[in-house]
């Protein structure tokens, strides 16, 4: 007689026995699954059991090990879509695998044996268990395919990038596309340079008014504006100003820029970027574009966003405030995406500027990266992926994003500078770029420790 004996041959015409040995097969279905079919049943069954739940702890540990030592190879893991395809059918197999050792060790249980008040309590255990597990297994395949879906509608296929003289450089432009408008323009423009080793961002924010614009020396817009665009008013739309030449690229440029959207822009937004980097001196490797309409989803499907308000802000409503249909309250506000969008978007009222309102959707993006946490993407996964690749544009390269996403860890670790060339620091419509350019080389420098005064 061995050990197994009593689960493998037990006494059936004894209640007592079958119930205690019902309720071990079960503990040991959870604890170990594959061993209940070891000890008592297919033995072949219970191998591939074993086998397959000590592969998948060995792989938690492995990549918990990874996680703790090499972050970075983590992240870049998660965010290709072959590993997520992967992760997604494993998890897949393992839910069915222990849908069906869990059935099996039910019928190995043999209830009709067990003592009657057992018999529930101890069918109604191991359904219990299977679907919180199976359920936990389906969902995270759900979250997987979901995420593989994502960052495949939101991000590009194209090559990693380089940092330049250590920082790489994201054009950050905000789109007012909304209901009571046509199309989607820029409204808020910015470059956000981060520092490619410790992190440290700077946020340069840019007035949609500026006036002239100087492209990059190698842009094709540069032949047609070698004085800058809007230059004596030269420009082939109604007003000459930063954001008026994302309209005139898409409208009138478009041939300038034949590969922009097979590398997943646009040309007004290549012409932008051009723009943007002969008005900072700075070399921009990539953009985001967030669509301020899609915005709100993403705002609600976070839960709301908390937001400290300075001032009166009217929502709807004109420029003599005829038909505000509600008011955003000055003080701590945890606002819906509705609110949120009108936050960022309100032009009318007292005191309410352009450059107000670009302070305003900074503070904004800045409110929803500290939203954004672990649990709070797990718990709604699904809406908020669904709203991401509503609301951002981009070409980051997907097989960058491991790399961003360890920076972003850093960079919300430390406080994110501001330089915003905005009156009375500069006037938007005579523009000093030789003083723009010194500002934005100050605000990049790297802090240097204080003299010793020796």
């Amino acid at each position: 007689m061995t050990v197994a004996s009593p689960l493998r041959y037990p006494d059936t015409a004894s209640a007592h026995t079958m119930t205690k040995r019902g309720w071990w097969l079960v503990a040991l279905n959870i604890l170990l699954p594959g061993s209940a079919q070891l000890l008592a049943g297919d033995r072949r069954l219970g191998r591939v059991g074993i086998l397959a739940t000590l592969s998948l702890w060995a792989l938690g540990i492995v990549l918990l090990t990874i996680a703790l030592l090499w972050p970075t190879v983590v992240y870049e893991l998660f965010t290709q879509a072959g590993s997520l395809w992967a992760l997604q059918i494993v998890l897949l197999a393992y839910a069915v695998l222990w849908v069906v050792l869990t059935l099996d060790t039910l019928r190995l249980v043999r209830l009709v044996k067990a003592r009657p008040n057992a018999r529930g309590w101890i069918a109604a255990f191991a359904v219990l268990v299977l679907v919180g597990v199976t359920g936990t297994a389906g969902y995270a395949s759900f979250v997987a395919a979901s995420a593989r879906g994502a960052l495949g509608d939101i991000f590009s296929d194209g090559p990693t990038l380089p940092p330049v003289n250590g920082r790489y450089n994201i054009m950050l432009l905000g789109g007012d596309a909304g209901a009571d408008r046509e199309g989607l323009r820029p409204d808020s423009m910015s470059v956000v340079s981060i520092d490619a080793t410790t992190g440290q961002a700077v946020t340069i924010g840019l007035p949609r008014d500026l006036d002239p614009v100087p492209f990059s020396s190698d842009s094709p817009m540069h032949t047609l504006y070698p004085d800058g665009y809007g230059y004596q008013d030269h420009c082939d739309v109604d007003v000459c100003q930063l954001n008026s030449i994302y309209t005139e690229a898409e409208l009138y440029k478009s041939d300038l820029y034949p590969t922009a959207t097979k590398n997943n822009s646009e040309p007004g937004i290549e012409a932008m970027r051009d723009a943007l980097e002969g008005a900072t001196g700075l070399t921009i490797q990539f953009y985001v574009l967030i669509d301020m309409q899609g915005f709100a989803d993403l705002v609600d499907a976070l839960g709301g966003v908390d937001i400290t308000v300075a001032k009166k802000l009217p929502i709807g409503g004109d420029e003599d405030l005829n038909g505000v249909v509600a008011w955003i309250e000055p003080g701590k506000q945890h606002m819906n995406g509705y609110t949120a969008q009108w936050y960022a978007r309100s032009r009318h009222g007292v005191g309410n500027s352009d450059y107000d309102r670009m302070a305003r959707q900074r503070q904004l993006q800045d409110a929803i990266l500290k939203q954004v946490n672990p649990v709070n993407v797990v718990a709604k996964f699904q809406d908020i992926a669904h709203a991401g690749a509503q609301v951002m544009k981009t070409d980051i390269p997907q097989p960058m994003l491991g790399y961003f996403v360890d920076l972003g860890m850093k960079t919300r670790t430390l406080p994110v500078k501001q330089l915003e060339l905005v009156p009375p620091l500069i006037q938007p419509d005579d523009p000093d770029y030789t003083q723009i350019h010194q500002l934005v080389k100050q605000a990049l420098a790297p802090a240097t420790p204080a003299s010793s005064g020796k």
